[in-house]
């Protein structure tokens, strides 16, 4: 029979990261990788494993990670709330923690579309007088 593991999915920009967690010994698998091997850059592997050190569950959960779509750093901040979401669904005490260092909330921050006759979405071309 299968281990209890409890679920959760996270968003950020266009990134989607589903995140499964079972007690264990501390293994964190992203995609079949190692979460440092992953997520190379030292600021995106700390912010998924500020969720585990505010639940303070660092060594006594295993996670699974399959995460697809956008760049790294989006991928980490779907990481992120989906773990938040899946400790949540393991043990309800961890919500007050998540909730007020806000990982349970979406980043609806996404890069904004081009407008016509700019030459980004807000950089316009050089005004001349004459």
């Amino acid at each position: 029979m299968a281990e209890q593991f409890y679920e959760g999915v996270g968003r950020r920009k266009t990134s989607s990261a589903r995140v499964r967690v079972m007690s264990g010994a501390g293994a964190f698998m992203v995609n079949g990788k190692p979460l440092e091997e992953y997520f190379p850059r030292i600021g995106d592997a700390a912010l998924i494993q500020g969720v585990l050190q505010d639940a303070s569950a660092g060594g006594t959960v295993d996670v699974s990670v399959i995460v697809r779509g956008g760049g790294r750093t989006g991928q980490a901040g779907a990481v992120r709330m989906g773990l938040a979401r899946a400790l949540v669904k393991m043990n309800p005490d961890y919500h007050p923690a998540m909730a007020k260092n806000m990982h349970l909330r979406r980043d609806a921050r996404a890069k904004e579309r081009k407008k016509p006759g700019l030459k980004r979405a807000r950089k316009a071309p050089t005004y001349t007088k004459r």
